[in-house]
Protein backbone atom coordinates (compact mmCIF):
# COMPACT_ATOMS: atom_id res chain seq x y z
CA UNK A 1 0.00 0.00 0.00
CA UNK A 2 1.58 3.24 -1.14
CA UNK A 3 2.24 5.59 1.77
CA UNK A 4 1.70 9.28 1.17
CA UNK A 5 4.55 10.82 -0.83
CA UNK A 6 5.75 13.40 1.65
CA UNK A 7 9.37 12.30 2.10
CA UNK A 8 10.57 14.25 -0.93
CA UNK A 9 9.20 17.49 0.49
CA UNK A 10 10.78 16.81 3.86
CA UNK A 11 14.16 15.89 2.38
CA UNK A 12 14.26 19.04 0.28
CA UNK A 13 13.33 21.21 3.25
CA UNK A 14 15.92 19.62 5.52
CA UNK A 15 18.57 20.23 2.87
CA UNK A 16 18.41 24.16 2.52
CA UNK A 17 -0.57 10.30 2.51
CA UNK A 18 -14.76 14.14 -1.58
CA UNK A 19 -13.49 17.79 -2.08
CA UNK A 20 -11.23 18.20 0.94
CA UNK A 21 -11.39 16.15 4.09
CA UNK A 22 -14.84 14.65 4.46
CA UNK A 23 -16.26 16.76 7.26
CA UNK A 24 -18.83 14.19 8.34
CA UNK A 25 -20.53 14.51 11.72
CA UNK A 26 -23.03 12.43 13.63
CA UNK A 27 -26.41 14.10 13.70
CA UNK A 28 -28.06 14.63 17.11
CA UNK A 29 -25.27 12.74 18.84
CA UNK A 30 -25.05 13.06 22.61
CA UNK A 31 -21.63 14.57 23.24
CA UNK A 32 -21.48 12.81 26.62
CA UNK A 33 -21.90 9.36 25.06
CA UNK A 34 -18.56 7.58 24.88
CA UNK A 35 -18.06 5.65 21.65
CA UNK A 36 -15.80 2.66 22.29
CA UNK A 37 -15.81 0.98 18.86
CA UNK A 38 -15.16 2.40 15.40
CA UNK A 39 -15.52 0.93 11.87
CA UNK A 40 -11.85 0.75 10.89
CA UNK A 41 -12.44 -1.13 7.61
CA UNK A 42 -14.86 1.60 6.49
CA UNK A 43 -12.31 4.23 7.50
CA UNK A 44 -9.58 2.51 5.48
CA UNK A 45 -11.90 2.36 2.47
CA UNK A 46 -12.63 6.08 2.85
CA UNK A 47 -8.92 6.90 3.08
CA UNK A 48 -7.39 4.84 0.29
CA UNK A 49 -10.10 3.74 -2.16
CA UNK A 50 -12.63 6.57 -2.55
CA UNK A 51 -12.49 9.97 -4.23
CA UNK A 52 -10.84 12.33 -1.78
CA UNK A 53 -8.41 15.22 -1.67
CA UNK A 54 -6.37 16.74 1.10
CA UNK A 55 -3.67 19.32 1.57
CA UNK A 56 -1.03 18.82 4.25
CA UNK A 57 1.54 21.34 5.44
CA UNK A 58 4.54 21.37 7.81
CA UNK A 59 7.16 23.89 8.88
CA UNK A 60 10.72 22.58 8.56
CA UNK A 61 13.26 25.09 9.85
CA UNK A 62 12.42 28.35 8.09
CA UNK A 63 10.70 26.65 5.18
CA UNK A 64 7.17 25.44 4.52
CA UNK A 65 6.72 21.98 3.03
CA UNK A 66 3.32 20.95 1.69
CA UNK A 67 1.65 18.14 -0.20
CA UNK A 68 -1.58 18.23 -2.20
CA UNK A 69 -2.95 14.69 -2.45
CA UNK A 70 -5.84 13.44 -4.58
CA UNK A 71 -7.29 9.92 -4.50
CA UNK A 72 -9.21 8.81 -7.60
CA UNK A 73 -10.81 5.35 -8.04
CA UNK A 74 -9.75 3.68 -11.31
CA UNK A 75 -12.15 0.73 -11.37
CA UNK A 76 -11.31 -2.86 -12.24
CA UNK A 77 -7.78 -3.78 -13.34
CA UNK A 78 -5.43 -6.76 -13.46
CA UNK A 79 -2.41 -6.69 -11.14
CA UNK A 80 0.03 -9.57 -10.58
CA UNK A 81 -2.33 -11.83 -12.56
CA UNK A 82 -5.26 -11.01 -10.25
CA UNK A 83 -8.50 -9.17 -10.98
CA UNK A 84 -8.44 -6.22 -8.59
CA UNK A 85 -9.79 -2.75 -7.94
CA UNK A 86 -7.47 0.25 -8.22
CA UNK A 87 -7.20 3.80 -6.88
CA UNK A 88 -4.76 6.47 -8.04
CA UNK A 89 -2.81 8.58 -5.54
CA UNK A 90 -1.57 11.84 -7.09
CA UNK A 91 0.81 13.81 -4.86
CA UNK A 92 2.22 17.28 -5.58
CA UNK A 93 5.00 18.31 -3.18
CA UNK A 94 5.91 21.95 -2.67
CA UNK A 95 8.51 23.85 -0.67
CA UNK A 96 7.71 27.50 -0.01
CA UNK A 97 4.83 27.12 -2.47
CA UNK A 98 7.15 26.04 -5.31
CA UNK A 99 6.52 22.61 -6.85
CA UNK A 100 9.47 20.32 -6.16
CA UNK A 101 8.10 16.90 -7.04
CA UNK A 102 5.00 15.16 -8.37
CA UNK A 103 4.27 11.45 -8.15
CA UNK A 104 1.42 9.25 -9.29
CA UNK A 105 0.88 5.83 -7.71
CA UNK A 106 -1.86 3.24 -8.08
CA UNK A 107 -2.89 1.06 -5.14
CA UNK A 108 -4.39 -2.34 -5.98
CA UNK A 109 -6.88 -4.05 -3.67
CA UNK A 110 -9.84 -6.40 -3.50
CA UNK A 111 -13.02 -5.96 -1.48
CA UNK A 112 -15.17 -8.01 0.89
CA UNK A 113 -12.90 -8.13 2.83
CA UNK A 114 -10.56 -5.26 1.98
CA UNK A 115 -7.15 -6.70 1.03
CA UNK A 116 -4.24 -4.72 -0.43
CA UNK A 117 -2.07 -6.42 -3.06
CA UNK A 118 0.55 -3.77 -3.90
CA UNK A 119 1.12 -0.65 -5.95
CA UNK A 120 2.90 0.76 -8.99
CA UNK A 121 4.09 4.33 -9.38
CA UNK A 122 5.28 6.82 -11.98
CA UNK A 123 8.95 6.14 -11.17
CA UNK A 124 8.48 2.51 -12.28
CA UNK A 125 8.40 0.95 -8.80
CA UNK A 126 6.46 -2.28 -8.42
CA UNK A 127 5.27 -3.39 -5.00
CA UNK A 128 3.87 -6.72 -3.87
CA UNK A 129 2.01 -6.77 -0.56
CA UNK A 130 1.02 -9.69 1.63
CA UNK A 131 -1.76 -8.81 4.04
CA UNK A 132 -1.34 -10.80 7.24
CA UNK A 133 -4.66 -9.94 8.90
CA UNK A 134 -8.13 -8.82 7.91
CA UNK A 135 -9.23 -5.40 9.08
CA UNK A 136 -12.12 -5.80 11.50
CA UNK A 137 -15.47 -4.24 10.73
CA UNK A 138 -15.40 -2.75 14.23
CA UNK A 139 -12.39 -2.21 16.48
CA UNK A 140 -12.25 -1.14 20.11
CA UNK A 141 -10.30 1.97 21.12
CA UNK A 142 -6.81 0.84 22.10
CA UNK A 143 -6.66 -1.92 19.47
CA UNK A 144 -3.74 -2.32 17.08
CA UNK A 145 -2.42 -4.95 14.68
CA UNK A 146 0.14 -5.65 12.01
CA UNK A 147 -1.46 -5.53 8.57
CA UNK A 148 0.90 -5.75 5.60
CA UNK A 149 4.36 -6.98 4.64
CA UNK A 150 5.43 -5.25 1.44
CA UNK A 151 8.37 -5.76 -0.92
CA UNK A 152 9.18 -3.00 -3.39
CA UNK A 153 11.10 -3.59 -6.63
CA UNK A 154 12.79 -1.15 -8.99
CA UNK A 155 10.44 -2.20 -11.80
CA UNK A 156 7.90 -4.86 -12.72
CA UNK A 157 10.61 -7.32 -13.75
CA UNK A 158 11.18 -7.77 -9.97
CA UNK A 159 14.88 -8.45 -10.48
CA UNK A 160 16.02 -5.79 -8.01
CA UNK A 161 14.37 -5.46 -4.60
CA UNK A 162 14.84 -1.93 -3.25
CA UNK A 163 12.63 -1.94 -0.19
CA UNK A 164 10.91 -4.10 2.38
CA UNK A 165 8.38 -2.57 4.76
CA UNK A 166 5.84 -3.48 7.41
CA UNK A 167 2.59 -1.62 7.93
CA UNK A 168 0.20 -1.80 10.85
CA UNK A 169 -2.78 0.10 12.24
CA UNK A 170 -3.87 1.42 15.62
CA UNK A 171 -6.94 3.11 17.10
CA UNK A 172 -6.70 5.65 19.94
CA UNK A 173 -9.26 7.92 21.57
CA UNK A 174 -9.56 11.57 20.58
CA UNK A 175 -12.85 12.75 22.14
CA UNK A 176 -15.89 10.92 23.47
CA UNK A 177 -17.12 10.34 19.91
CA UNK A 178 -14.01 10.56 17.72
CA UNK A 179 -10.83 8.52 17.46
CA UNK A 180 -7.48 8.61 15.68
CA UNK A 181 -7.03 5.75 13.22
CA UNK A 182 -3.33 5.49 12.31
CA UNK A 183 -1.44 3.54 9.64
CA UNK A 184 2.25 3.14 10.54
CA UNK A 185 5.00 2.24 8.06
CA UNK A 186 8.38 0.92 9.16
CA UNK A 187 11.76 2.07 7.89
CA UNK A 188 13.18 0.12 4.94
CA UNK A 189 14.22 -3.22 6.41
CA UNK A 190 16.83 -3.72 3.66
CA UNK A 191 19.07 -0.88 4.85
CA UNK A 192 20.76 -0.21 8.17
CA UNK A 193 19.74 3.45 8.20
CA UNK A 194 16.76 4.50 6.08
CA UNK A 195 17.04 8.24 5.26
CA UNK A 196 13.27 8.33 4.72
CA UNK A 197 12.69 7.14 8.28
CA UNK A 198 9.31 5.90 9.43
CA UNK A 199 5.89 7.41 8.87
CA UNK A 200 2.56 7.46 10.66
CA UNK A 201 -0.60 8.57 8.83
CA UNK A 202 -3.36 9.40 11.32
CA UNK A 203 -6.99 10.16 10.53
CA UNK A 204 -9.61 11.48 12.92
CA UNK A 205 -12.78 9.43 12.40
CA UNK A 206 -16.28 9.32 13.82
CA UNK A 207 -18.54 6.35 14.53
CA UNK A 208 -19.38 6.05 10.80
CA UNK A 209 -15.76 5.99 9.71
CA UNK A 210 -15.94 9.46 8.12
CA UNK A 211 -12.59 11.25 7.82
CA UNK A 212 -12.75 14.47 9.85
CA UNK A 213 -9.09 15.49 9.99
CA UNK A 214 -5.63 14.11 9.28
CA UNK A 215 -1.97 14.43 10.19
CA UNK A 216 1.18 12.67 9.01
CA UNK A 217 4.32 12.31 11.11
CA UNK A 218 7.62 11.44 9.42
CA UNK A 219 10.49 10.60 11.76
CA UNK A 220 13.86 10.84 10.01
CA UNK A 221 17.38 10.20 11.29
CA UNK A 222 19.71 13.22 11.49
CA UNK A 223 23.21 13.85 12.82
CA UNK A 224 21.62 14.89 16.11
CA UNK A 225 19.22 11.98 16.50
CA UNK A 226 15.73 11.57 15.10
CA UNK A 227 13.73 14.55 13.85
CA UNK A 228 9.93 14.34 13.63
CA UNK A 229 8.17 16.39 10.95
CA UNK A 230 4.40 16.70 11.42
CA UNK A 231 2.18 17.52 8.47
CA UNK A 232 -1.31 18.75 9.37
CA UNK A 233 -4.34 19.27 7.15
CA UNK A 234 -5.30 22.75 6.06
Amino acid sequence: MKKLGLCAAVALSLSACAGGINGGTIGNNNQNTIVTQYPVEAAMLNIYTKTRSQSLVATVGNQTASADITITPKGSMVFNNKQVQAAEVNTINKVNNQITDQSVAINYFTLNPLVFHGYTDSSGKYSLATQSTTLPKLATVGSSSQLIAEDVYADRSMRKKIGSYRQGWSLTRDTNNTAWFCVDTSANLLVANDPNGVSSECYKINARGDILDSKVTISQPTNNGTKAIIFTSR
